[in-house]
């Protein structure tokens, strides 16, 4: 009786340490993924208020880093996806395989949406999207270390 209790414990307690690790990756108002390719990765920044959260799974790395994000740089991405019209940018629909893509997701503000590149974006656009996935980039590049 007293194993089973004891196994009931530890699955309770495992439980409530997964769904906060959940809420990590679901509660969030900024969120940069690139995945995919032949040799294939994983890469994840979420930003929630001042909060961020950064992953990065692959070419032989496993790197995860909480760190804060600036009033400056958080203003830096919304003026960004604002200037570039974020939600006006049109995904191409012809399918693309081993393509590193990145997906974009916003949750709050004027500019919420969400787009990918897993089939390109439509050429008219891609200027746009370059500039929108470059802000994201400064922002990993600048508070993570990559050569861990």
């Amino acid at each position: 009786m007293k194993k089973a209790i004891f196994v009931f414990l530890i699955m309770i307690l495992a439980g409530c340490a997964s769904s906060s690790n959940q809420k990590k990756y679901s509660d969030f108002d900024y969120s940069f993924a690139r995945s995919g390719g032949l040799s294939p990765i994983y890469e994840n920044l979420l930003i929630k208020g001042n909060k961020a959260h950064y992953s990065f799974e692959g070419h032989g790395k496993n790197i995860k880093k909480d760190f804060t994000i600036t009033n400056e740089d958080l203003k830096n991405i919304e003026n960004t996806l604002t200037q570039n019209k974020f939600t006006r940018i049109q995904e191409d629909y012809r399918k693309l395989y081993d393509n590193i893509s990145v997906e974009i997701n916003v949750k709050r503000g004027s500019n919420a949406g969400s787009k990918t590149d897993a089939s390109l974006i439509m050429e008219k656009n891609k200027d746009q999207w370059e500039k929108i996935v470059n802000t994201f980039q400064q922002v990993i590049d600048s508070k993570v270390n990559l050569e861990s």
